[in-house]
């Protein structure tokens, strides 16, 4: 028991002692206040929170993420290939393929693809 009570002990002191050494020796600068706030999204956090962002930016970026994800699941089929029925694999991949570019086909007839308005 006394064991455990003296390895505690040790293990703390040395922990202290490297956190002690780590806040010394780290070379962070308190002086850049630029650098020490906050960076989201390319908003000043200092001004106001509610400023207009482009809408249009935030569909592409939604868009992205979409097709993304849509793309993440293509993946595992290639692998179905040898374990079920080429028919069936073949329809089911025909079927998503088929959502995937109606889905691509609306949203270019909808010019939500143009970078510019």
């Amino acid at each position: 028991m006394i064991l455990i009570l003296y390895l505690t002990i040790v293990i703390m002191i040395i922990s202290n002692i490297m956190m002690f050494l780590s806040i010394i020796l780290s070379k962070k600068s308190y002086m850049d206040r630029e650098k020490c706030s906050p960076f989201e999204c390319g908003f000043d956090p200092e001004s106001f929170a509610r400023i207009p962002f482009s809408l249009h930016f935030f569909l592409i970026t939604v868009i992205f993420l979409i097709f993304d994800v849509e793309i993440a699941l293509i993946f595992p089929i290639i692998p179905l290939f040898k374990m079920t029925n080429f028919f069936i694999w073949f329809k089911m991949c025909f079927f998503f393929m088929f959502v995937l570019l109606l889905g691509l086909y609306h949203e270019w007839n909808q010019n939500m693809l143009n970078w510019t308005n």
